[in-house]
């Protein structure tokens, strides 16, 4: 477990389940016309990303910039998700 945390290897098995967790989330929403609007699970969804990257360049030590940039991609898709969701 201690080799997965510190290879950040855990991050890239995280965003894995979040691939197959949007596919499934959006496959339901065309079928049922049912649960999260794909706009609203893809913002949301990329917020998750850009915080597991940010944990996955931390875990690494990876360079500062890549960190920070993920952690500008979180905050942006985070804003985008709340004013989807306040527009509404």
């Amino acid at each position: 477990m201690i080799e997965l945390l510190a290879s950040g290897r855990i991050i890239d098995v995280i965003l894995t389940l979040m691939v197959f967790e949007v596919g499934i989330l959006a496959l339901y929403h065309v079928k049922t016309g049912r649960g999260i609007a794909p706009i609203g699970l893809l913002l949301n969804q990329l917020a998750g990303l850009g915080l597991m990257l940010a944990a996955r360049c931390a875990l690494i030590g990876g360079w500062w910039g890549w960190t920070g940039g993920s952690l500008v991609l979180a905050l942006l898709a985070h804003g985008a998700d709340l004013h989807h969701r306040w527009s509404r």
